[in-house]
């Protein structure tokens, strides 16, 4: 949510931020509800204190033994009334519409986002690795998985439905020492704190991190509840210090959490409904920092560097690219996209998506913080991103390691999680 001071003051910014991200959000319906709930509230002020002088007015005239006149003006102040309270109705639902349509605009860009309008704008800052070459044709993992028997999509979609997948044997193993390498990794080298959330929140949680009302589409919601299943572990975590003020001194604050997340992919219209690519289920090992406006530029490329240490010590290649303005999240400032290589779609394909939020979740969240000086509390700025996305990273694993007989090389580093298995090879039915 953007600070209601700024599109009053300055709104060719907001329509300049608009054009930039190729949105068509709301903003002149925004302003004509604006400028008409300031007249009410106008109206108002200067109703309610037309009234209080007359209600001192009343007693002095009743004193005087003028009761004529008293009556004359109490019902004058009656008819003021009825007036204020016809006018604070009008109010009310025009402060509803505003804050609903303020909930609409999406976030300020850094200066640093480049212009563009979809994802192949998006510009390329560094690779690591090297893709490996094979002297076959390498398979996709939704077929080299079921030929392994470690990965089953029939069986998933008999139990749920399509766009879920059962991992069994040594890919229900990898799975799960991908997540144990992941926050043994933020925890022990880059220092964050591993907290275990509900997989659950209610609608305050979702419209602080920006999924409400904008995607309440891509939800799972509990009928009968204001609940909502989690779609990332960003929300239960930077609602942690939801309506908090933090002492300066405690800040960055560092979480990283593994949860399941749950998306319906509402807007997918088809994309990459094979494989484990885009699944309403899956596993993430994310990572969050409340910081400072000063320190979160910085604590973004922090960020994104932890990130890539997991790819390097399971030495997958991959690439950053800084998201255009069109492509950048609702919420998000600025965004650099990890993209692991893929050999047997023999392209990059996104793992984890680090971004800078600014004050945007913080001023609806009412997360704060007091300057070690004193002062006013001001807003904290979120950073977070996957570290990483468990699934994505299981399928970057299956296609980089995989070897001619259609047996899969488990990465070094996952031994230990593993009971020390070198290889991955067909599980009998």
């Amino acid at each position: 949510m953007l600070l209601r001071d700024l599109f009053r003051r300055d709104p060719e910014r907001i329509r300049r931020m608009l054009a930039e991200r190729h949105t068509d959000a709301p903003f002149d319906r925004l302003l004509e509800v604006d400028g008409s709930w300031r007249e009410l509230v106008l109206q108002l002020d200067e109703l309610k204190a037309r009234r209080n002088i007359g209600s001192k007015e009343i007693g002095g005239l009743f004193r005087e033994g003028r009761g004529q006149e008293a009556e004359s003006r109490k019902a004058e102040m009656s008819r003021i009334g009825d007036q204020i309270k016809e006018i604070e109705e009008r109010a009310h639902l025009l402060e509803q519409e505003l804050a609903e349509l303020e909930l609409s605009l999406p976030n300020l860009l850094h200066e640093t986002v480049p212009a563009g309008a979809t994802e192949n704008d998006n510009l390329e800052v560094r690779t690591w690795g090297v893709p490996p070459t094979f002297s076959f044709e390498p398979q996709a993992h939704w077929d080299l998985g079921p030929s392994l028997g470690v990965v089953d999509f029939e069986r998933a979609a008999k139990v749920a439905g399509a766009r879920f997948a059962v991992l069994k044997g040594a890919g229900a193993a990898l799975e799960r020492a991908l997540i144990s390498l992941m926050l043994d990794i933020h925890t022990r080298e880059h220092g964050y704190t591993e907290v275990l959330t509900p997989y659950i929140v209610n609608s305050a949680s979702l419209q602080g991190t920006g999924q409400l009302p904008k995607f309440a589409d891509d939800l799972f919601h509990l009928d009968g509840h204001d609940l909502y299943l989690i779609p990332t572990a960003e929300v239960p975590v930077t609602n942690l210090h939801r309506d908090e003020t933090l002492d300066e001194a405690q800040l960055p604050l560092r979480y990283c959490a593994f949860t399941p997340c749950f998306r319906s992919e509402a807007g997918s219209h088809g994309k990459d409904v094979r494989g484990l690519i885009r699944q309403h289920q899956f596993h993430k090992v994310e990572l969050v920092q409340l910081t400072t406006p000063q320190q979160s530029i910085e604590s973004l490329e922090e960020l994104t560097g932890h990130a890539e240490r997991v790819l390097q010590v399971l030495e997958l290649p991959y690439r950053v690219v800084i998201l255009c303005a069109g492509d950048v999240g609702f919420s998000a400032a600025k965004t650099y996209d990890l993209e692991v290589w893929l050999p047997g779609q023999n392209r990059y394909r996104e793992i984890s998506s680090c971004s800078n939020f600014s004050d945007f979740q913080a001023r609806r969240a009412l997360l704060r913080y007091r300057p070690d000086e004193g002062g006013k509390a001001r807003l904290v700025h979120t950073v977070n991103g996957s570290g990483l996305a468990v699934g994505r990273t299981l399928v970057a694993v299956l296609e980089n390691y995989q070897q001619k007989d259609g047996s899969v090389v488990v990465p070094t580093a996952l031994r230990p999680y593993m009971g020390g298995l070198e290889l991955i090879e067909k599980l009998e039915p």
